[in-house]
């Protein structure tokens, strides 16, 4: 399928302008607009496999995967199956459950780095967790994140780094109060420098180093060598908590996630996406003497009238069982590296020049010549040429995420044939942005 610009997609572009006068801004999420790319939002009908299918009929290949969850790909027969049989017995009772147990114990056998967990609802709620449980562990305040990496949209977690190093942080978002912003110091990505020198000014003031171990959601940024084990060294030395929020690498680059991927254990971990497999669900785990601080057994407060619920449950256990065999990940990436080397073929035969960053099944191209290892290389990237390539890969039938500081996800449900075609279109964008 080819289309030209707009065509066919009429019922989208009207659903939006009725969504728009109930929803703010026609969304329940913000990218989901389409803003970063200039195009009206698609209305998703159905998925299956590795495609979607908007309201108007087309047929895309999906590397959103809902923004990564999806790693079986679409309405997988198992987990379909699974929440079918849990939805007949009940959607939610407030109590526990023999399926809480039973994904905790698949948890804590991937991670070794984490004795006890408690499921909750999103990854914004299992980082809100993990800070307030570094800070009582601790008896500190203050709390390191990088520049670019998202940990959901708590208040003292969207800020971004002001004048000067480690000197201000301030709200990157209205609504947000300064005192709220002061308590988090915001960093560069891959510098381990910056966070020894903020260990320094701030002595003993420091409860924990957050970042994704794989950041991926500034497009996908990999750690450089050593950096991560720089954190956990610096965190060591100064008593401070190391937290990975690998809400999108956890279950993703490996069944033990980016502490598996790269052999650096964290004292908590915040996990999401793929357990939920496509419902909502979030996970924090770690050591039991710190997850032993959670009500009721300690002072640390966390409820949830939906935590463990029956459904993400079954969805989360039947993925994960797929997922046991470590066969998906040698094909997971073997796909990843086919798309990469797709990419970065049509660059050489177009002239385009891109940087693509990869980790597995995750990975990102840059409209820029590399490397791309912070927030502020991603900022120096070609916006105006990545809009153009989005268009023109949705009108081949390609559904990438609709902005330039998102990633592609790569599902076990993508086929060669799937894989083919996408580095076809990549090539055919290319050879038009080139001319």
């Amino acid at each position: 399928m080819a289309l030209t610009e707009n065509q066919e997609r009429m019922k989208s572009k009207e659903a939006f302008l009725q969504a728009c006068t109930y929803i703010p801004g026609g969304v329940n999420s913000p990218v989901r607009a389409f803003g970063g790319v200039d195009v009206d939002p698609l209305f998703i009908e159905r998925g299956e496999g590795s495609k979607i299918y908007d309201i108007d009929g087309n047929e895309y290949i999906d590397f959103v995967c809902s923004w990564g969850p999806l790693i079986l790909g679409h309405t997988h027969p198992k987990v379909v199956a699974a929440v079918k049989a849990a939805a007949e017995r009940g959607m939610s009772f407030g109590a526990p459950t023999l399926a809480e147990t039973q994904l905790a114990e698949k948890v804590i056998s991937a991670f070794d780095s984490i004795e006890k967990v408690r499921m909750i609802n999103s990854g914004t709620e299992a980082v809100m967790t993990a800070i307030r449980l570094a800070r009582a562990y601790t008896g500190r305040d203050y709390i390191i994140k990088m520049v670019g990496c998202y940990h959901g949209h708590s208040d003292a977690l969207l800020v971004s780094a002001g004048s000067g190093l480690a000197e201000q942080s301030i709200p990157s978002s209205a609504g947000v109060p300064t005192a709220f912003a002061e308590k988090t110091i915001a960093l560069p990505y891959n510098d381990s420098a910056a966070v020894e020198a903020a260990f320094d000014k701030h002595k003993d003031r420091i409860a924990a180093v957050l970042v994704e171990p794989i950041a991926a959601n500034m497009g996908l940024v990999v750690p450089k060598s050593g950096y991560l084990k720089s954190l956990r060294q610096l965190c060591d030395n100064n008593g401070a908590v190391l937290v990975f929020d690998e809400v999108i690498s956890g279950f993703r680059v490996a069944l033990g996630g980016a502490q598996e991927f790269f052999g650096i254990q964290a004292d908590i971990t915040c996990l999401g996406k793929i357990i939920g497999g496509g419902l909502p669900v979030g996970a924090v785990g770690g050591r039991a003497e710190i997850m032993d601080l959670l009500a009721p057994l300690g002072p640390v407060y966390q409820a949830g009238t939906l935590s463990g619920n029956p459904l993400a449950m079954a969805a989360a256990i039947a993925t994960l069982d797929v997922l046991a065999e470590r066969i998906c990940y040698r094909r997971l990436e073997q796909a990843g590296r086919t798309l990469q080397e797709g990419f970065e073929e049509a660059s050489r035969k177009t002239g385009i020049p891109v940087t693509v960053n990869r980790a597995g099944s995750i990975l990102s191209c840059f409209f820029t010549e590399g490397p791309i290892e912070n927030f502020q290389d991603v900022q120096h990237s070609n916006i105006g040429r990545f809009k153009k390539f989005f268009s023109g890969m949705l009108n081949q039938g390609i559904y990438l995420a609709p902005s330039a500081f998102e990633t592609m996800f790569v599902s076990l449900a993508h086929s060669e044939k799937d894989l083919e075609k996408t580095t076809e279109s990549v090539y055919n964008v290319f050879r038009e942005l080139a001319g």
